[in-house]
């Protein structure tokens, strides 16, 4: 935290402009040695400069310079930020020219990194810069930028407060013993609010199943046998030729991806091999990823023939969605041949019929995956969800924990160990904006961001 870095703010490669940007107490100075045109030292906060890159007495660029000084910036630093002209040679020339004047590297993330260790922002929008950067969606940005904001920080801040309150009543039992009403007070008034800290950390948990799917859309698995028409499906929902189409069997031999736009929400659509008994070794290889699919994706769209009828595999694939509880839909394929097919054993709440040859029920199919999503209610105006699995899972056991305090308050269990566990509550809310961390975790997630973010 002590040094300056330097990295490439704008993605590397013939454009327009590249942006340079410098974080640290000798950023001023460091760029003014290289700097020919008005003396940066003596610069207002947030001014531009029109001037020259020189080194030694080369000409190297000509450049607007940005300076933002401590602690109006975004790591709260003194911060410079260099407009070049775009283009490798003359970004990496400027570049090598301030790491030869004391400047690091910076390290992917390490902007923000600072920005949050220096209390600019706090861990939610943190995280938020980076799912800003990765949106697909208008929804998705919606979301990230509620986040960024404050909003779903604030409600977080609002749980822990409420823990606060009830640990200082504690204090006041511990502290006077003597008064057997304020102990009785005591156990009410923590029944009563852990049980309401509780409902509301549900109805978060709630509203960010939303949440988890604007960020990260719904990932879309189309199992099935060979020559059912999977691949004619992924094509047809693509609306173009992504995946090749035969009616050789074993054709599709690894996955094939796609993502469509639904109603603001990414649909990640993955083709995988049909499903068979097979010798061939790259297509059992196939086989058995289609198979793990079955178990991370979010929809399962399994496709049957219309025109034939459900073979022992295919009546295996179903019970194993079924286990699996994952929501799922029964696409009948080939509804322009002659129908062979017993639907009696599928639950017709869950069958579309459709054509992927001839584009017949494609429509449906999309109408179909709304209404078990729900997406049309997906509101934007007010997106305050959490995101991310990360903050998800600690809510998550921050509601395990609450109960836990309930079923201790019905043992009779000592206040001071009930105290105990609801200081734990509140560290694990903390966790979750990043008042209480461990460095690890903020080094592994930071790592995971760009290049000069």
């Amino acid at each position: 935290m002590e040094d300056t870095i330097v990295a490439v703010g704008t993605a590397l490669g013939v454009g327009a402009i590249s942006i340079i940007r410098v974080s640290g107490k000798d950023s001023i100075p460091i760029v003014n040695r290289i700097f020919k045109g008005y003396d940066l030292e003596k610069a207002s906060s947030h001014t531009i400069h029109y001037g020259h890159i020189i080194d030694e007495d080369n000409v190297v660029d000509e450049v607007m310079v940005s300076i933002m000084k401590s602690p109006k910036s975004f790591t709260t630093e003194d911060t410079v930020e260099i407009n070049c002209h775009g283009g490798i040679q003359t970004t990496n020339m400027i570049l090598t020219l301030l790491i030869k004047k004391g400047c690091r590297l910076a390290q992917p993330g390490e902007y923000t990194k600072r920005a949050f260790l220096n209390g600019r922002i706090d861990l939610l929008e943190a995280e938020s810069v980076m799912d800003i950067i990765n949106a697909k969606t208008q929804k998705s940005l919606s979301l990230a930028m509620n986040q960024l904001s404050g909003k779903v920080s604030k409600k977080i801040t609002n749980l822990r407060q409420s823990l606060i309150e009830i640990l200082a009543n504690i204090e006041v039992n511990i502290d006077y013993p003597e008064y057997e009403d304020i102990e009785e007070m005591t156990v009410t008034m923590i029944q009563n609010k852990i049980g309401n800290i509780k409902e509301k950390a549900i109805s978060i948990l709630k509203e960010s199943t939303n949440g988890k799917i604007v960020r990260n859309g719904i990932k879309t698995a189309l199992i099935g046998k060979p020559n059912v028409g999977k691949s004619s499906l992924l094509n047809s929902l693509l609306e173009e030729n992504k995946a090749i189409v035969t009616d050789i069997e074993g054709t599709t031999r690894d996955i094939v991806e796609g993502t469509i736009n639904l109603d603001g929400i990414p649909l990640n659509i993955i083709d995988t091999a049909g499903i068979r008994k097979t010798n061939n070794i790259v297509e059992n290889l196939g086989v058995q990823k289609s198979l793990e699919m079955i178990e991370s994706a979010d929809l399962i769209l399994f496709i049957v023939n219309n025109n034939e009828q459900l073979s022992l595999e295919e009546i295996e694939i179903l019970n194993q969605i079924l286990y699996n509880k994952k929501e799922y839909i029964i696409v009948i394929n080939k509804t322009d041949l002659n129908a062979k097919l017993d639907t009696s054993i599928f639950e017709k709440s869950r069958v579309i019929h459709i054509s992927a040859l001839k584009d017949i029920g494609i429509k449906e199919l999309k109408d179909k995956i709304k209404e078990i999503f729900n997406l049309e209610n997906i509101e934007t105006q007010d997106m305050t969800y959490l995101s991310n699995a990360r903050s998800i899972g600690i809510l998550e056991n921050v509601v395990d924990g609450i109960k836990e305090i309930e079923r201790g308050i019905q043992l009779n269990m000592p206040i001071d160990m009930i105290e105990i566990d609801i200081k734990n509550i509140w560290n694990l809310l903390g966790q979750i904006t990043g008042e209480t961390y461990e460095d690890e975790l903020i080094d592994q997630l930071f790592s995971q961001f760009c290049l000069g973010k």
